[in-house]
């Protein structure tokens, strides 16, 4: 994924202005999916601009510009989700953690999964809040507002590394016991 294509699915619910977008980037993407700062959002905006994918509005009273996604930028949004997924490269540090366990003690190795159980049960929690929300909202796209079949992929992910976290801390005590 790209910072073009989350902007210009964002913009594909309606124009924004920059400031908008990044706002909304940071309600609905950031901790979760894709983060990038407004220094990055901007100079992706005028490259999109350039590509005739997204279109400028006239300056307003602010100073804020209002963007539009295009029909060729529906298209390139569009071929990119209809395109096979490219291989990517899993980097996530918690599990890089867990890997080296086998360093710690037994008691360490307990209070960093449990670190990682009280991190899952938060964002967990986090998506919940988040998927009430948009499920109290009206949008016409129903049930695909918002990104909610993707909240729900967080919400099952958050649970599934729960269940981890918990069967961890049984074999940790396990293998203390010398079970």
């Amino acid at each position: 994924m790209s910072l073009r294509h989350a902007l210009l699915g964002l913009l594909d619910d309606g124009p924004a202005s920059g400031y908008d977008l990044t706002a909304r980037f940071e309600k609905s993407l950031h901790k979760y999916v894709w983060t990038a700062r407004q220094s990055h959002v901007y100079p992706e905006l005028n490259r999109m601009a350039d590509d005739d994918l997204i279109a400028v509005g006239e300056q307003g009273a602010r100073g804020r510009r209002t963007y539009t996604i295009t029909d060729l930028g529906r298209a390139e949004l569009r071929a990119w989700l209809l395109a096979p997924a490219s291989a990517r490269a899993v980097r996530d540090e918690q599990v890089l953690r867990m890997s080296l366990l086998s360093t710690l003690t037994t008691d360490e190795a307990r209070q960093l999964v449990r670190g990682y159980l009280a991190d899952a049960e938060t964002g967990h929690a986090e998506l919940i809040d988040i998927a009430a929300a948009a499920d109290a909202e009206a949008h016409p796209r129903g049930r695909l507002r918002f990104g909610r079949l993707a909240i729900e992929y967080g919400i099952r992910s958050y649970q599934t590394q729960q269940e981890w976290a918990r069967w961890a801390l049984e074999q940790l005590e396990a293998s203390a016991t010398g079970d």
